[in-house]
């Protein structure tokens, strides 16, 4: 079952990407594991997901070592605490959600710590909800452009989760918006600063996402089925 939804979601993925001009060889497939055991991860990795992204530290150190990532690179997306911030740094490949200047500063100084230099993306709260966690637009130039003071990081791209969409097309203003941001940002000389990924899109809206130049989907419900919050 994962296998053939990991095959649908990529036909969709290249379908969306062809109808936008765009080479789906660009986009990657990023599974959403958050509440996935071990098995079911390993599943969509043989399927030939591109990483695998996990929303909470307690499930990340717990399917580590029962191999549930091994073959990919493993994203952290979800709020990180910092608390939290030492299990995660130099653990996980790219932490995309990184939200606020006290999260960077943590980061950073584990990461110093450790003796190594960990790859973040910004996110970008683009609909300006205050339910969601996540820099403005302007914040995130401001950051951009400050990279330097971060010796321990490298800014490799931007995620957002823009708002729920009443109807099919509602997000792609934001998903623009977020477009023209990472050019914007891509396009200046920074330090620490290497931009290749614009992570947008999830289960219900990666298609317009795709047309609206995301070059990372995050995916979980189309390909595990829906999540079982009664566990």
């Amino acid at each position: 079952m994962i296998r053939e939804n990991v095959q649908r979601v990529r036909e969709q993925m290249a379908e969306a990407a062809r109808a936008a001009g765009r080479d789906p060889a660009e986009i990657r497939l990023c599974a959403a594991t958050k509440m996935n055991d071990a098995e079911a991860v390993r599943q969509a990795v043989e399927a030939g997901v591109d990483c695998c992204g996990e929303n909470r530290v307690q499930e990340l150190v717990q399917k580590l070592p029962q191999g549930a990532y091994d073959g990919v690179p493993l994203h952290f997306i979800g709020h990180l605490q910092t608390n939290k911030v030492r299990q995660v740094v130099g653990v996980v490949d790219v932490i995309e959600s990184v939200d606020r200047l006290e999260l960077l500063d943590c980061i950073q100084k584990e990461a110093a710590k450790k003796g190594l230099v960990q790859d973040i993306f910004l996110e970008v709260n683009i609909g300006g909800e205050a339910s969601k966690s996540g820099f403005t637009v302007e914040e995130a130039r401001e950051v951009a452009a400050k990279m330097g003071r971060y010796p321990a990081l490298r800014l490799r791209g931007l995620m957002a989760i823009p708002p729920i969409s009443e109807k099919p097309g509602d997000n792609r203003r934001y998903f623009a918006e977020m477009r023209n941001l990472f050019v914007d940002i891509s396009g200046k000389t920074y330090d620490n600063v290497s931009m290749d990924c614009l992570s947008m899109g999830m289960s219900d809206d990666f298609p317009d996402a795709i047309a609206e130049g995301s070059t990372m989907v995050r995916v979980g419900t189309a390909i595990f089925g829906p999540r079982n919050y009664a566990k």
